[in-house]
């Protein structure tokens, strides 16, 4: 594959829009209260923990997933594809490596449908961008 058919904009963008769609999935409204009931975290826990460091590194690596989403769906890619490829790749490989992940680590199924669900709808949101934008 020719790595210079991806559009970085695109790339950049669905990366921004993953960190959205986070901050709607992990916000008071929907699943934090669960989420950190679930993980043992107390609100101190979250006030000390280093926020920077924290955002700075995961949008470093939502960069690095949608550059590798984009490679996957490819220059042809349209909506359509990509919004499955998309939910392909957040379901089968990644909810699916949460989940077994978590049963060695004996976490909670809330815990595996909170995270893996945000990782679902992320993937699938990403690769129907990186779909369309070319």
């Amino acid at each position: 594959m020719d790595l210079s058919t991806i559009n970085i904009f695109a790339v950049v963008v669905s990366a921004l829009i993953s960190f959205v769609i986070g901050g709607v999935w992990y916000s008071p409204i929907m699943f934090a209260n669960s989420w950190m009931k679930e993980n043992g975290f107390k609100e101190e826990d979250m006030k000390n923990a280093n926020m920077g460091k924290i955002f700075g590194t995961s949008f470093l690596l939502a960069l690095v997933i949608s550059f590798n989403l984009a490679a996957f769906i490819g220059p042809k890619g349209d909506f359509a594809f990509g919004l499955f490829a998309g939910f392909a790749a957040g379901f089968g490989w990644v909810a699916m490596s949460i989940g077994t992940v978590y049963l060695f680590e004996r976490k909670s199924l809330k815990l595996f449908f909170i995270n893996a669900g945000y990782q679902i709808v992320t993937y699938t949101i990403m690769g129907g961008i990186l779909g369309v934008w070319k």
